[in-house]
């Protein structure tokens, strides 16, 4: 096969994962900050709290349907733009936000934003990735998220306890803004061919252009995400509940954990399938969780983190290329879509369960309680592989 075909590196996937990393890091300073500063600085109740990060992620997900009906007709570019002025304009907002009902309507426009620029950076990967690579280099691509996911959090606690909350709002401006220039070069850099004509109906295969073959990707990773909303929307309050002045230092061995077990989960997905690393990445996962209900130091985060980073790190990349591989190149921004929105759904439904849950016994409790989640994904997945193996029907990368 021709070497150019099969390359991965090429400027433009490089371009699109610095891309991803800015933008899901300026996501990740202000998601895991927000609900701590709700309540020191505005007194937030505790379902207050949790509709800073839920009221954000299911306005991410209402955006995404929107979004998704633009890229079939070849709104890439437009989307990105908009998407980027609409949370800047949010975090210019948050400097502004004197009560906790202004502050909630912030974080919807944010979700808005931020459902417009998600969509299309996934998709447009997915477009330049060599097909016999696609695992690999969604995995790498998926590190951006990943890394971003483990860092911003660690960067926005660091601020946030540090400088205060202006210098926060400064530096996540900042991180958005330099996305802009690099999303230029992008747009200059894609040939013309990335640029998708509107899908026809009859091409899509269904008249809504949802394949069913994602319904069991999607309640996984919904599965997966339940657990992080209750990282993101309360690792914070649970390290002054447990006198944990480190508590940020989860995020940063988390990070560590991600950038090790990344390289390797892809070209495991790739030879394997996702089955081999489902099923031990829930073993991982249920392990972080269990590790840090218990933390009373902070080294006892590491051990925590580190089987957390592993799982998660293995999972979340194999869970969207598993979505890729599942439908036609044309609709694989509906795939990113759907991808995008039960993760943003699980951190939303996970933020509000789980915060109840805290609010009648204690964060570490909680983060027992959450443990299920994932426990519940390794059953689901596991009676499905059982149900095809019985019946001779292995699907395709299950």
């Amino acid at each position: 096969m021709n070497k150019t075909t099969e390359r991965l590196w090429t400027q433009s996937f490089i371009l699109l994962t610095c891309c991803n990393l800015f933008l899901f890091m300026g996501l990740q300073m202000t998601l895991s900050t927000l609900p701590a500063y709700a309540k020191e600085t505005l007194q937030a109740t505790p379902l207050q709290i949790s509709l800073v990060t839920s009221l954000f992620a299911l306005s991410a997900i209402a955006s995404r349907l929107f979004s998704a009906k633009a890229m079939e007709k070849g709104g890439r570019n437009l989307l990105i733009f908009l998407g980027l002025s609409v949370i800047l304009t949010a975090v210019i907002g948050y400097f502004l936000a004197d009560n906790i009902v202004i502050l909630l309507l912030l974080r919807i426009l944010f979700g808005i934003g931020f459902g417009m620029a998600s969509t299309a950076f996934p998709t447009m990967a997915s477009d330049v990735i060599p097909l016999r690579r696609m695992g690999e280099g969604m995995g790498y691509f998926g590190l951006s998220t990943s890394l971003a996911m483990s860092a911003g959090p660690l960067i926005g606690l660091s601020l946030l306890q540090g400088p205060g909350f202006s210098s926060l709002l400064i530096c996540t401006a900042a991180v958005i803004v330099l996305i802009i220039p690099l999303g230029y070069r992008l747009a200059s850099s894609l040939p013309s061919h990335h640029i998708e004509p509107p899908m026809i109906a009859a091409e899509s295969g269904s008249q809504s252009g949802i394949s069913r073959k994602l319904f069991l990707p999607c309640m996984l990773n919904f599965l997966l995400s339940i657990s992080y909303g209750g990282l993101l929307g309360f690792l914070a309050l649970y390290g002054s509940e447990q006198h944990l002045e480190h508590i940020a230092y989860f995020f940063l061995f988390n990070a560590v954990a991600i950038v090790v077990v990344r390289p390797f989960s892809g070209k495991i997905y790739d030879r394997f399938g996702p089955k081999a690393l489902l099923i031990p990445g829930s073993l991982f996962i249920i392990g972080g969780l269990l590790l840090l209900s218990f933390a009373s130091s902070t080294a006892a985060l590491f051990p925590a983190a580190l089987c957390y980073g592993i799982g998660f790190g293995s999972m979340q990349p194999t869970l969207q290329t598993w979505m890729i591989q599942s439908v036609e190149p044309r609709q694989r921004g509906m795939a990113n879509g759907m991808f995008l929105n039960s993760l943003d759904f699980g951190v939303a439904v996970g933020t509000m369960l789980l915060g109840s849950i805290a609010t009648f016994t204690s964060y570490a409790v909680m983060y027992r309680f959450s443990a299920l989640a994932p426990g519940m994904l390794l059953v689901v997945y596991l009676i499905v592989l059982r149900s095809q193996n019985k019946q001779r029907k292995p699907y395709t990368h299950i």
